[in-house]
């Protein structure tokens, strides 16, 4: 009598920090760790992820004159995760694809959150009917200072117009993403990206050795 081989699912491993901690080269990074260990990666974003939710993006990071309202903003996150989330992430991850992402909702509770303002408990709200229980399986938090972190990204050239925020913003949006790390220690990991290259890339590869063995 053959047996029927349980379906093979993907895990989502999501990425997280403020501006300048070098999350962009470190999904590089980790998705090149991952597929020299034989397995099948799908890098994605957001806001973004889909053509309709890459326009979302478009809109959110434009710099404008018309006043944005913080509830405005987290509804087009959702929106834009929404699409992400049905039309990419949630197949992926059935097919046994594994899922790097830089942010998730992790990052609308520390911006909208923390940075605009918005209770928690509107977020949670949002989260649960958009994502219906899908979380990330790990999420790794790049932590750096505020003045570094901003050093950095002021030598990429223009910024958006979240990366145009005061220092005190990007410090509550921090506090946020620490708290969260507290509460959930064991999803979220939190590596110091202040450091050189090649320590915060050893950090990555400790924690995901040791997640990797977990998880086999």
């Amino acid at each position: 009598m053959n047996r029927r081989k349980p379906p093979v699912h993907g895990k989502f491993v999501t990425l997280e920090g403020v501006e300048g901690v070098g999350k962009s080269t470190h999904l590089e990074f980790i998705s090149g760790y991952l597929r020299d260990r034989g397995i099948t990666v799908l890098v994605t974003r957001e806001p973004g992820g889909t053509p309709g939710a890459d326009e979302i993006r478009n809109t959110l990071l434009a710099i404008r004159t018309e006043p944005f309202q913080p509830m405005a903003e987290l509804l087009l996150m959702f929106a834009a995760r929404a699409l992400h989330v049905d039309n990419v992430i949630r197949p992926a991850l059935a097919a046994g694809t594994w899922i790097v992402c830089d942010r998730f909702t992790d990052a609308s509770y520390a911006y909208q959150g923390g940075g605009r303002g918005i209770a928690a408990s509107v977020i949670a709200a949002l989260e649960r009917m958009v994502l219906k229980g899908l979380r990330p399986d790990m999420t790794i938090l790049l932590d750096a200072r505020i003045e570094v972190g901003m050093a950095r990204a002021r030598k990429r050239g223009v910024l958006d117009r979240f990366e145009q925020e005061q220092d005190e913003f990007f410090n509550r949006v921090r506090r946020v993403y620490l708290a969260r790390a507290r509460r959930e220690p064991r999803r979220i990991k939190v590596v110091n990206a202040g450091g050189n290259l090649t320590d915060v890339q050893a950090e990555i590869t400790a924690l995901l050795d040791k997640r990797l063995a977990q998880w086999k």
